[in-house]
């Protein structure tokens, strides 16, 4: 089964000093169906005044951290081991239609019929937010929607060929958005990255009345033939999960047109991107910054390699 060694490195850098510094960091994966965290550290340096280890509200691993001392660079260095399974997704068409789904979530939401655990978390997902308005836009998101969600259609079916449409209408580009762009931007420009083209789906998938949910992780990205792997050359990921009656959460990763299988590793889940973005917080002082953060995902077997290259070169062991 794979075993992954996954570095997170994000550095702050201040034009001034910042003399008080709040932070959450959602930089441990959170253990799920097929998935295992086996070991996790984060380093802060400065080093922090007042570190705490907690859940948040959907379930993921959070630290916390405040610096009280004046600092100019801050910098979060996570490294974690995972173990990933195989996924073990429904067949397509096996899947109840999703009318179902809609109908189950909407009518034990209204009081009409009990809803199971997991339905009842998966309520909180069906609506709007701060990520993913939907308003005025909805109408549109349906209607785009509907175009893979036809009649009677299977659950599964359906969201794989919306994944697949989102995959061939938007074209993948860093330069056409930030994290602020809305979603309603997104869809008139149809280009963005995977953060976007996880809200558009999530959009349209609420707007029919279904639950979703936005999925942070990382991605293992394979390096050109006959490369080495780069460390630091990775990033962050994003893709979807929607709830399905009998089945539960069927992720679906519409940047890349497939469903997370081992080289998707989860980091957290929420509603949308402000809900598990991995380092976020408030400062006093500091004026303007620059962010650089550098991701490697890297087999456990490629990194001892690494490591002992590492040594190697400099004499010492790697920190």
């Amino acid at each position: 089964m794979p075993l992954y060694d996954i570095l997170h490195d994000t550095v702050y850098r201040y034009d001034s000093a910042v003399m008080l510094s709040q932070q959450i960091a959602h930089l441990r994966p959170r253990d799920a169906a097929g998935q295992h965290c086996l070991s996790h550290s984060l380093t802060i340096a400065p080093e922090a005044a007042r570190r705490v280890e907690r859940t948040d509200f959907f379930g993921n691993p959070v630290t916390g951290f405040s610096l009280y001392a004046p600092h100019d660079t801050l910098a979060v260095h996570a490294r974690t081991r995972v173990h990933v399974e195989p996924a073990l997704w429904p067949a397509a068409a096996d899947s109840p239609a999703w009318e179902a789904a809609r109908d189950h979530l909407r009518d034990g939401l209204s009081g009409h019929a009990p809803l199971q655990a997991d339905a009842r978390d998966a309520g909180q997902y069906r609506f709007a937010s701060p990520f993913v308005p939907l308003g005025d836009e909805s109408l549109r998101y349906a209607d785009y929607a509907l175009q893979s969600f036809t009649p009677e259609r299977p659950m599964v079916e359906a969201l794989l060929a919306l994944s697949a449409r989102i995959h061939a209408d938007f074209q993948f580009d860093p330069a056409a958005t930030s994290v602020a762009t809305p979603v309603a931007e997104v869809f008139d420009r149809r280009r963005g990255v995977c953060q976007d083209f996880s809200h558009l789906m999530i959009a349209c998938l609420r707007a029919l009345g279904l639950a979703a949910r936005y999925v942070s992780g990382y991605l293992l990205t394979e390096p050109p033939p006959g490369q080495p792997r780069l460390i630091g050359a990775d990033a962050s990921h994003a893709w979807v999960a929607a709830w399905c009656p009998g089945l539960g959460w069927v992720d679906v990763d519409p940047t890349n047109d497939v469903q997370p299988d081992t080289g998707h590793i989860t980091l957290a889940w929420g509603r949308d991107y402000g809900d598990v973005c991995p380092l976020r917080g408030v400062i006093l002082g500091g004026g303007g910054h620059s962010a650089e953060v550098a991701v490697t995902v890297i087999p456990v077997d490629e990194m001892a390699a690494h490591d002992d290259q590492a040594a190697g070169a400099d004499g010492h062991a790697p920190e």
